[in-house]
């Protein structure tokens, strides 16, 4: 009987003591959950305070953006100023879009580069340094497009160099961004985009014609 008793006391105890165990795992298992959680929601919470941070950011950058916009279409519209004095980019091709928000400078493929060619008439271009001042006192941290464009007449003289007119333009935005950027605009804030003969500004039936849409655009995105 007493052993009887004994290995009842026993068998009780070894339950206890398992029980405790049992529930000294399942504490420390859901203290790592809980700090997990907790790690979770503070990196939530930074997150949260970081987005919110820079979009009060953004809003002031769009809020300042708009109102030079704003501003240029005042002169521009007035008759105040043309708008390549009203932009920076005086004595330049300049185009002034208030809905779009962007600023268009033109240039003529006769300035920077012979026919067929991507490479730049000079070394240095006159022009491509003015842009690119007015570019860093006016409009910093802004982005710029290279757009390059073509006439319609299908690459002959150069069909070794160049496959069709959409490379040549692609090769030439590409050249024109190169200078820029070698020159100091941040390669962040610039793209080269081809448009080929896609995009004329003049018809195609006349030399002058074709003249006019040979030609690269730096574009300026105030928004």
């Amino acid at each position: 009987m007493k052993n009887m008793l004994w290995v009842t006391v026993a068998v009780a105890g070894m339950m206890v003591s398992t029980g405790c165990t049992n529930w000294e795992q399942k504490y420390k298992g859901l203290d790592v959950e809980h700090q997990n959680l907790k790690g979770l929601y503070d990196n939530c919470t930074a997150s949260l305070d970081s987005s919110s941070a820079e979009k009060a950011q953004l809003g002031q950058q769009l809020s300042q953006s708009q109102k030079t916009i704003d501003e240029l279409q005042k002169q521009i519209g007035s008759g105040a100023k043309p708008a390549d004095k009203a932009t920076g980019f005086e004595g330049m091709d300049v185009a002034f879009d208030a809905k779009a928000g962007t600023i268009t400078v033109t240039l003529s493929n006769e300035i920077l580069f012979t026919p067929g060619q991507a490479t730049l008439r000079k070394s240095e271009i006159s022009e491509l340094d003015k842009i690119h001042s007015v570019l860093q006192q006016r409009y910093a941290g802004k982005g710029i497009d290279v757009v390059g464009h073509t006439d319609t007449d299908p690459i002959q003289k150069s069909a070794k160099l160049w496959k069709d007119n959409w490379e040549l333009s692609a090769e030439r935005a590409l050249t024109v961004l190169r200078y820029m950027v070698s020159h100091g605009t941040p390669a962040k804030e610039i793209r080269a985009v081809a448009c080929g003969e896609s995009r004329p500004v003049s018809p195609n039936s006349s030399a002058a014609g074709k003249a006019k849409n040979r030609r690269v655009e730096v574009v300026v995105h105030m928004r």
